[in-house]
């Protein structure tokens, strides 16, 4: 039997990686070149704060990949493989295809009219990206997954535990994603949007997330040893790739990546494996959160983007903005089931969830 305990750690990991794409995509309306990849961008750029952006870049897409592939073995606890795709299906298709036909065009249609362009639909993924190959994941890996259920106390299962028990599979890991550097040689390596590359790269992290879990007490207790070491050796490479910027290696972006995301996964282990009411309501709220928040962000754009502003107090006005939209939106969605159903939550809100929200804060 797969084990039943909750990893508040990984809802955690989860909450805060959103987190980090919101504050992230606000930063990028400040870069120069957000407007070649689809964002408003402010008049005058705030130019340093490419160097945290660049830190978080080779790794918070990943480390997402990683969470969702440890949030489907939990997921796939109770259910069989028909019942898991039909809470999936629910849970990110359904979110996904609203989408590409509403989310996206009305963000898309803020863009346009900012810069005063034509307008026509355009249904697209956008941001939502993530969501389609998570799904296409689940229904490639599902067989591989619900075997290993069924094979507790096989000789796969049991290869995977002893190969995650020890530093092997760190490094099993590592060299598969440099080897699918090297092979797709992306430019840039973080560019993961709706890309062979990110696909590859996520479907990567996803499958290696749900053996992480299976692996259970002999993962945790390696790489919790470990800890400071993927820290020191994270921060050695992206000192080095700071140095070197487009000379850096690709081969090494891999792997300083999966050095980030191990120190991540230990250190989330140590401090955040604990229930709390402010985690059960950010849980249920990131979802949405995610889904909408590039609607807030270029409508915070539109608005203050045009005022003559100091920038850093821009970016903080921008960032808020976003933030209290999405919330703000999100505690409507939660109260309307058909509503709450397009944005991944289930269509009734029981007990447990109404007192999470009397008392969270």
């Amino acid at each position: 039997m797969l084990s039943a305990n909750r990893r508040y750690d990984i809802d955690w990991l989860r909450v805060i990686a959103i987190g980090l794409l919101l504050i992230y995509h606000v930063a990028i309306g400040f870069q120069s070149w957000g407007i070649m990849i689809g964002f408003i961008t402010n008049e005058k750029p705030w130019a340093s704060l490419w160097i945290p952006m660049m830190l978080l870049n080779v790794w918070r897409i990943p480390l997402l990949f990683f969470v969702s592939g440890m949030g489907v073995y939990f997921a796939m606890q109770k259910r069989n493989w028909i019942q898991l795709i039909a809470e999936r299906s629910g849970r990110i298709l359904i979110p996904f295809l609203f989408g590409v036909f509403v989310i996206f065009p009305v963000s898309l249609f803020i863009w346009r009219n900012y810069y005063q362009w034509s307008q026509h639909y355009d249904p697209n993924p956008g941001h939502l990206w993530f969501l389609g190959n998570i799904f296409v994941y689940v229904l490639m890996l599902s067989p591989v997954f619900f075997y290993l259920k069924k094979n507790m106390d096989g000789k796969v299962a049991s290869a995977i535990n002893w190969i995650f028990s020890n530093p092997l599979g760190l490094l099993l890991v590592m060299g598969v994603s440099v080897v699918e550097a090297l092979l797709v040689k992306p430019v840039p390596y973080e560019l993961y949007a709706m890309t062979w590359h990110g696909f590859y790269l996520g479907f990567i992290a996803f499958f290696f997330g749900f053996c992480f879990v299976l692996s259970g007490d002999g993962f945790l207790k390696m790489i919790l040893k470990g800890q400071w070491l993927f820290l020191l050796i994270a921060i050695v490479l992206f000192a080095i790739r700071y140095q070197l910027q487009m000379k850096f290696p690709v081969y090494l972006i891999p792997i300083e990546s999966a050095n980030w995301i191990f120190a991540v996964l230990a250190f989330g282990y140590k401090y955040l494996n604990k229930p709390s009411k402010t985690l059960s309501y950010l849980s249920q709220a990131a979802y949405p959160v995610y889904i909408l928040h590039m609607i807030f962000l270029f409508l915070g754009s539109w608005l203050l983007f045009p005022l003559n502003t100091d920038v850093h107090l821009k970016f903080i006005l921008v960032l808020a903005f976003t933030g209290i939209g999405c919330f703000a939106a999100y505690e409507l969605i939660r109260r309307i089931p058909i509503v709450r159903a397009l944005f991944g939550l289930k269509w009734k809100v029981d007990k447990a969830e109404i007192q999470v929200h009397k008392t969270a804060y």
